[in-house]
């Protein structure tokens, strides 16, 4: 007791039963305490379950009424491993939830629309992952960190991860014995190209001859397209290709790509649709191509970006490509510098697709230029609820969204969306 006489939760926790009411963001249970919410991971809305509380969190919960939603996590990391967070949850429950999560934040601006039905990614479909990775006494060790923890622990059986990305483990721990000091950790971003593994690795010493050499060495073993060491490339054995509708495109290293090729499919069909018969596209935040070179095969297409290399890569893969019509391409921070009015009503639809940051004043200017068609690709709800609310008050329509579940078993969530205008 303190001087009040209230429990010292916060310090030697005491013991509660709760009934979980709903999932927050992060997937874990809300439960209403003795002293307030609390959290309960690993727990589903409608469980009874009981442990220690400490601060407003119950680390360690028994389940004593478990959920008709509950099953067994297919995966034997999970109940340690951080990297998935409602493994114990069933599909069509996991698939409402991300929908509802969408539902709640268009609610807040006084928005809802028709949702289709959600496509998730099938297991073992994710074809790049960031390991972690540090120095042991006996060598090393590789893999995801512990569920709200530093501590990194092997998942040589993760069903989440391609298995040529799983199988990549060992490789990861080669990278660590060469590069990673004793004290800290490196992280190698592992993805499947065309023509082998393209790896990225950050925060380990510097790149020298020698470790040149010996990274040479591992790219011939393993049969790594490319090797990237902090920000220099250290070599390259053969192109790390990606393919992008008739386009074959070489990204600069570590840059960004849809998860799984099912989730970049089932965004492009409906990024198809809504741009329609579209003669002129705008491509906003447009990466490598991922919806420029696709749409290039029935329309003139201008995309923007504010990564120059990622520009780059995307121009010279139109420029190989047969049978696409005009791409141009502009580096530009649509943050600072977005595109004006004058500038957007030469197009017919626009495609945007913001980081989670969103785009609020890109989609500023879109408003004013009045664009009729507008398909938005979003990884945060809740910026995404934002941009729509300026969409629609300024006389678009929300017409239809979909969830694109990428990140299976993750609280996580993207979305696809469909704007039109009269």
């Amino acid at each position: 007791m303190d001087w009040t006489g209230a429990p010292l939760r916060c310090i030697w926790g005491a013991m509660e039963q709760v009934m979980i009411e709903r999932l927050g963001h992060q997937g874990d249970g809300i439960a209403q305490g003795a002293d307030g919410t609390v959290f309960v991971p690993g727990a589903l809305p409608g469980e009874v379950v009981e442990g220690e509380v400490a601060g407003d969190q119950m680390a360690a919960p028994r389940i004593l009424t478990p959920s008709s939603m509950r099953v067994k996590a297919p995966c034997r990391h999970a109940r340690s491993c951080g990297g998935c967070q409602l493994q114990h949850a069933r599909e069509d429950f996991t698939e409402s939830w991300k929908q509802q999560v969408v539902r709640n934040a268009l609610s807040a601006h006084g928005l809802e629309c028709d949702f289709r039905p959600c496509a998730i990614s099938a297991p073992q479909t994710r074809r790049r992952a960031a390991f972690s990775a540090t120095r042991t006494k006996k060598g090393a060790l590789a893999g995801f960190h512990m569920k709200r923890s530093d501590v990194i622990i092997s998942v040589p059986d993760c069903l989440l991860v391609d298995p040529a990305l799983a199988a990549a483990l060992p490789l990861v721990e080669e990278l660590a014995v060469l590069g990673a000091s004793r004290k800290g950790e490196i992280s190698v971003l592992v993805t499947q190209s065309g023509s082998g593994l393209d790896v990225a690795v950050t925060g380990g010493k510097e790149l020298d001859a020698q470790l040149q050499s010996d990274l040479a060495a591992i790219a011939r073993a393993h049969g790594c397209a490319r090797i990237a060491w902090g920000d220099e490339v250290a070599l390259t054995r053969m192109p790390a290709t990606q393919v992008m509708g008739r386009a074959e495109v070489v990204p600069p290293p570590g840059a960004f790509l849809q998860a799984t090729p099912e989730g970049e499919a089932a965004l492009l069909a409906d990024v198809r649709e809504i741009v329609g018969d579209a003669g002129h596209v705008v491509d906003l935040f447009a990466g490598c191509g991922t919806f420029a070179l696709p749409l290039a095969e029935n329309a003139r297409v201008h995309a923007v970006e504010g990564d120059k290399a990622m520009t780059a890569a995307l121009d010279k893969g139109w420029r190989m490509a047969k049978g696409l019509r005009h791409v141009t391409t502009e580096a530009r921070d649509l943050f600072r510098n977005p595109l004006l009015p004058d500038e957007l009503r030469r197009f017919e639809a626009a495609v945007i697709d913001p980081p989670r940051a969103g785009a609020e004043a890109q989609i500023a200017q879109l408003v004013e230029a009045r664009i009729p068609r507008i398909a938005h690709v979003s990884c945060n709800p809740v910026t995404f609820a934002r941009d729509a609310a300026a969409l629609v008050g300024a006389g678009y329509t929300l017409d239809w969204l979909r969830v694109v579940d990428q990140f299976r078993w993750s609280t996580h969530v993207e979305l696809v969306a469909a704007f039109t205008r009269p």
